[in-house]
C-alpha cells in the first residue's frame, strides 16, 4: 500500500472527502483541459457524417496509425516485416486489407505493452491504467494526457450527450476505486468529489442493510443522474426497491463493464423513473458502442475500426455473433491494431438509425457477464480485478467462492513459486472487500477453459435467495 493511500484510510471521512476532490480536481484538468473541447467539437460535428464520408475518415486514419506504428512502434516495425507488409503498402492500405495483419492477443499485449508495443516518440502525460482483467491478470494501457482529452470527448459527446446529460451536472458513480478502506466500514458509504460534483459510491458494501444508508446520500448530494458499473447499480436499484423505498427521479442512468440484461434495465428504470442508457468501450478504449436517445446501440467509427468476425475470422453478416477485433484511434502511444479484446456483438439486421446518423447499428453486446460474489451480509459485488494487480508472477488468476466464508484462488505462475509477499497481497486484497473470510490457493498449469477458448475470472457457487 502507498504511503498516500495509508494517509488516506487513516483519515475522517471530511478529509477523505477533501482528498477525493483533490484527486477529483487533478483528474478534471487531466480529463478536460488540453484539446478537450476541440476534439469534443469534432466528435459533434462528425455525427453528421455521410457512409461514404466514413469510409473516407476511417481510411485516411487508419493509414495514418499503420504509418506511425512502421515508423515508431518496434513491435509492429517487426511485425509487418515478417508479413512483408510494406511501409509504401500500408501508405495505400484499405480498410479491407486489415485481414492481412495478424490480431494482437491479450497475452501479447500484457507482455509487450510496456516495452516494444510502446511508441519511441510519446505524448505527454503519460501513465498507465490497469484493464478490468475479467479473463484473469490485468492489462497495462498507456493513456497520455491528449489520449485522456480525445477518449473523454468521444464519451461526452456520445454517451453523456446522447442520454440528455452533461460533466457539469451532478452524478451518482459507482465503479472501481476503493474509497472506503475496508470491507467492513461502516456509513457512509461514499466519498464526495466536489470539484466534479460527484458522489463516489462504494460498489463493495452494497447489501439490503445498506441501501437505505446509500439511497440516503444519492438524496442528499441532488445527483442528476446515475453512472458506472452496470451489475452493481441494479444491485442497489434491486434492494431499494424490494426494501420498499422511493428513490428520486433520475435524468438517466448510464451503464458500462458488465453487459446490460432486460431485467436490469426494467429494474433501474423502475426504481430511477428514468431511461437507462448502456454502452461498452473498456480501459483500453479502442472501440466505442452506445446508446442513442432511440435505444439503439451505436458504433461510433472515428473512435476505432471494429470488426466482428466470424471463428474462421471473416466478417460477421448482420444477425450473426461473432469476435469484437478492434483498431483503435485514439492512442498512438500504444497502438492497438487488430486487438482482440475478448468480448462477443451482434450486428442488428436492421442497420437503419432512426436518430439520422450513418453508424452502424449493434443489436447486442454479448459481452462477458461475470458471477456476483455474495459477502455473509447479503451484500453482491462484481469487479475483483483489482486481486492481480501489479503481481509479477501471476500469469493467470480466477476466484471461487465456495461457501460464503471460503473462496479458492486459482493461480497460473512464472516460476516455481509464488513469492509469500503476493500471496500475502492476494489474501489481504480479498479480506478487504469481505471482511474475514477463509482463502485457498490452487495453482494450475492452465485454468480451464470454456468452449469459447475463455475463461471466468469469478465464479461463485453460492445462490442467491430473494427476499
Amino acid at each position: 500500500m502507498s504511503f498516500l493511500n495509508k494517509i488516506y484510510n487513516a483519515s475522517p471521512v471530511a478529509l477523505q472527502n477533501l482528498w477525493v476532490s483533490a484527486y477529483g480536481l487533478y483528474w478534471q484538468n487531466r480529463r478536460y483541459g488540453g484539446i478537450f473541447q476541440n476534439e469534443l467539437a469534432a466528435f459533434k460535428a462528425r455525427e453528421n457524417y455521410s457512409t461514404t464520408q466514413w469510409v473516407d475518415f476511417q481510411t485516411q486514419e487508419l493509414r495514418r496509425l499503420l504509418l506511425h506504428a512502421i515508423d515508431q512502434v518496434p513491435y509492429y516495425r517487426q511485425l509487418f516485416f515478417e508479413n512483408g507488409i510494406t511501409r509504401q503498402a500500408l501508405a495505400q492500405f484499405q480498410i479491407q486489407d486489415l485481414a492481412k495483419i495478424p490480431f494482437l492477443e491479450k497475452t501479447t499485449l500484457k507482455e509487450l505493452g510496456a516495452t516494444t508495443l510502446l511508441a519511441q516518440k510519446r505524448e505527454k502525460g503519460g501513465a498507465f491504467y490497469s484493464s478490468s482483467g475479467s479473463t484473469g491478470t490485468p492489462t497495462q494501457i498507456l493513456y497520455s494526457m491528449p489520449m485522456h482529452q480525445r477518449i473523454s470527448a468521444a464519451y461526452e459527446a456520445r454517451v453523456r450527450h446522447w442520454a440528455g446529460v452533461n460533466r457539469f451536472q451532478s452524478r451518482g458513480m459507482i465503479g472501481g476505486r476503493r474509497v472506503l478502506p475496508t470491507g467492513n466500514a461502516k456509513p457512509p458509504y461514499y466519498r464526495i468529489n466536489w470539484a466534479e460534483k460527484q458522489l463516489y459510491l462504494s460498489a463493495y458494501h452494497i447489501s439490503p442493510q445498506t441501501a437505505p444508508a446509500y439511497l440516503d446520500g444519492i438524496k442528499r448530494f441532488g445527483c442528476d443522474y446515475l453512472v458506472g458499473y452496470a451489475m452493481s447499480h441494479f444491485f442497489l436499484a434491486r434492494f431499494i426497491e424490494e426494501s420498499g423505498l422511493i428513490a428520486p427521479k433520475m435524468q438517466a442512468v448510464l451503464t458500462s463493464s458488465e453487459k446490460l440484461s432486460a431485467e436490469m434495465r426494467q429494474v433501474l428504470s423502475r426504481v430511477y423513473q428514468c431511461k437507462v442508457f448502456d454502452a461498452w468501450s473498456g480501459v483500453e478504449n479502442c472501440g466505442l458502442i452506445s446508446e442513442s436517445a432511440y435505444g439503439q446501440l451505436l458504433l461510433s467509427p472515428d473512435v476505432a475500426i471494429v470488426e466482428i468476425l466470424k471463428e474462421d475470422g471473416t466478417p460477421c453478416l448482420p444477425g450473426e455473433i461473432g469476435e469484437i477485433v478492434c483498431t483503435g484511434f485514439l492512442n498512438y502511444d500504444q497502438p492497438l491494431i487488430r486487438y482482440r479484446i475478448g468480448d462477443l456483438a451482434r450486428l442488428a439486421l436492421n442497420q437503419h438509425n432512426l436518430c439520422g446518423r450513418s453508424f452502424p447499428v449493434i443489436e447486442e453486446i454479448i459481452g462477458r457477464i461475470e458471477d456476483t460474489v455474495i459477502g455473509k451480509d447479503g451484500r453482491e459485488m462484481v469487479r475483483f480485478h483489482g486481486v492481480f494487480v501489479n503481481l509479477p508472477s501471476v500469469v493467470e488468476g480466477q476466484i471461487i467462492q465456495e461457501t460464503l466464508n471460503d473462496f479458492t484462488i486459482n493461480l497460473v505462475i512464472a516460476g516455481h513459486l509464488l513469492p509469500i509477499q503476493e500471496k500475502t497481497l492476494i489474501e489481504q486484497r480479498i479480506k478487504s472487500q469481505l471482511g474475514e473470510v477463509n482463502v485457498f490457493f490452487n495453482f494450475l498449469k492452465e485454468i480451464p477453459r470454456g468452449p469459447n477458448g475463455k475463461f471466468k475470472a469469478v465464479i461463485s457457487k453460492i445462490k442467491r435467495h430473494p427476499r
